[in-house]
């Protein structure tokens, strides 16, 4: 089959054509229609499933950009304001009408008719919303995404000063690849410095949102936000048992892999101890790799590579060039991290990063590629509903194509030995995260099961965790201060909590997606293909089976499949 970047912004039935979410009085008729219609025959309920997609799919573009805007440029007044109006003045007035119309949804006779396979995890979502919506969240939920951004705005104003000349936090990490040992341990400690001095701001920030999302726990009948959390985020396939498998997992079969690399990194340095300054370093005589020199050359590289892969890739995002849908390059006041946005209307997602020339770079936009593709392959599905897909199959999609896209790299690095040290760190990175997935995500289930702890019992929890999933290879000794408070560069445990683990879930799959790749590329990227063009419409495991995966992470499964990236990984050695 043949697939088309040439995507549409979806044509508008119910909304005016010009109509645009200014204020809650001019919005506010369109959700009283939607709950006032009579709906009297099975095909009168599909016309108003589909004016209700429209309506969320408009509402939905519009928060996006707010939230694009205001990541891009956290020091624009106007941009957060205009983003907080939408939090505090709009979005909440919004969900008791989805309530509402989801009863009516449910309650009406002509829904049984709705075809069963179609339908089922949309109505399974409809139902679960159901269950956890309460009056009483709908202030605290608004507070909480509006204080959740209070973090890109601290992060974004972090710089250092190196050799006499700014650099944000993400173009200083270029630093830690330098040759010269000395600058690597100058830019780690003034890296680590400038994160101590919001440590306070940062710690009462998170204090805030974690009191907030318990009482939301709480209103909704949960003893913990963990397991109301589980449930928003709709994990009907796996447990918090499965979570604490997964850990052990960890520790069993991957902290042996790490411990391997970081000896084999010291020994390759020629130093007695390896200090976490090392990690990222190459020995003397090594120019750390450079992909790239500008955003414009990231994304010219990056689209003859998708084009080299399956021509349709690389037309996806010249298609997000064409109409502006990337911002990345770092630079001051830009939030940190990288995300690809979905853009329910125009079709097209947005592309934010943080590029400062390395190989990282490099992962990140192919990663961001990975979920604009999934969001190209599901536009054209019929409702808004059917697009919001798990987040373990979009996180496939988006390390699968770090993987895959390897192959395709010699764009990048034109010598032999850079591409193959490419490849090398890219390998290791995919065992090394790891422990650092298990790390934040048991931290996480710690916090929320105790979240009427002290911020010393926090610290303290944190180290014990972290000391779990931290090479003893890697001498941390006298940075003890800097280790206490690491976990606050984690976008993730103020944004979007335990919004974690699926990054381990979905890199088993890519793993196993690669393992059919190196037998047979294009079978491979067809069997992603087919896995992402089903969006949500059908289960976790259903989509992991339709990509040709095994919905599985118990410690046999991560044992084979790490046992696999290590004889890459080797092969590639002895090639070197």
């Amino acid at each position: 089959m043949t697939y088309s970047a040439e995507i549409k912004k979806l044509p508008r039935h119910f909304l005016p054509k010009d109509f645009e979410v200014k204020d809650w009085p001019s919005l506010e008729p369109y959700f009283k229609e939607l709950l006032d219609r009579p709906i009297d025959s099975a095909a009168a309920l599909e016309q108003w499933l589909k004016d209700i997609s429209e309506l969320e799919s408009v509402v939905s573009e519009d928060a996006c950009w707010r939230q694009i805007k205001m990541t891009c440029d956290t020091e624009n007044k106007s941009l957060e304001d205009a983003f907080n109006f939408f939090m505090m003045e709009i979005q909440p007035k919004i969900q008791p009408y989805s309530d509402l119309l989801n009863r009516k949804l449910v309650k009406n006779p002509f829904a049984a008719q709705l075809d069963h396979q179609k339908f089922f995890t949309y109505l399974r979502n409809v139902k679960k919303n159901i269950d956890l919506f309460r009056e009483e969240n709908i202030p605290l939920q608004a507070s909480l995404n509006v204080e959740a951004q209070r973090f890109g705005m601290i992060s974004g104003k972090m710089t250092i000063t190196m050799n006499g000349q700014e650099y944000t936090l993400q173009q200083a990490s270029k630093f830690l690849e330098d040759p010269a040992r000395s600058i690597r341990e100058e830019a780690y400690r003034k890296i680590n410095e400038r994160r101590l001095q919001d440590k306070a701001e940062l710690n009462a920030l998170y204090t805030s949102l974690l009191q907030k999302r318990h009482q939301v726990a709480l209103n909704t009948g949960f003893a913990n936000y963990r397991d109301f959390r589980f449930a928003e985020l709709g994990r009907f396939d796996y447990t918090k048992e499965d979570c604490y498998q997964f850990h052990e997992a960890v520790k069993l079969h991957v902290m042996p892999l790490v411990d391997q690399l970081y000896e084999a990194k010291k020994k390759k340095l020629g130093v007695d101890t390896l200090r976490p300054w090392d990690v990222e370093a190459e020995p003397v005589g090594v120019e750390p790799l450079r992909p790239f020199a500008t955003g414009e050359e990231l994304v010219e590289k990056t689209i003859e590579c998708f084009r080299k892969m399956r021509p349709f890739f690389g037309d996806c995002l010249e298609k997000m060039r064409m109409m502006g849908h990337l911002d990345l390059e770092s630079r001051k006041g830009k939030a940190p991290g990288g995300y690809n946005c979905p853009l329910a209307e125009s079709g097209a997602p947005f592309i934010f990063m943080n590029a400062a020339g390395q190989l990282d770079d490099v992962t990140t936009m192919v990663h961001e590629g990975g979920h604009a593709i999934h969001s190209f392959l599901a536009h054209p599905l019929e409702l808004n509903g059917f697009k919001e897909y798990p987040t373990e199959i979009a996180e496939v999609a988006s390390m699968s194509m770090e993987l895959f896209s390897m192959d395709y790299w010699k764009v990048f690095f034109s010598k032999p030995e850079e591409l193959i040290r490419a490849k090398e760190q890219q390998l290791e990175r995919v065992i090394t995260i790891f422990p650092w997935i298990a790390t934040i995500d048991k931290f996480q289930h710690w916090i929320y099961e105790n979240p009427n702890h002290s911020e010393e019992e926090r610290v303290a929890s944190w180290l014990r965790i972290s000391d779990e999933f931290t090479s003893s290879v890697i001498d941390f000794s006298g940075l003890s201060a800097y280790r206490q408070y690491s976990w606050q560069r984690q976008l993730h445990l103020f944004e979007v909590p335990f919004y974690y683990i699926e990054y381990g879930i979905a890199q088993l799959g890519a793993i196993g997606l690669w393992q059919q790749f190196k037998e047979n590329p294009g079978k491979a990227i067809n069997n992603y293909i087919t896995a992402l063009q089903l969006g949500g419409t059908r289960t976790l495991p259903e989509l992991f089976k339709a990509a040709g995966l095994n919905f599985n992470f118990s410690p046999d499964h991560i044992s084979g499949l790490m046992k696999f990236v290590k004889t890459e990984l080797d092969n590639l050695q002895k090639r070197a």
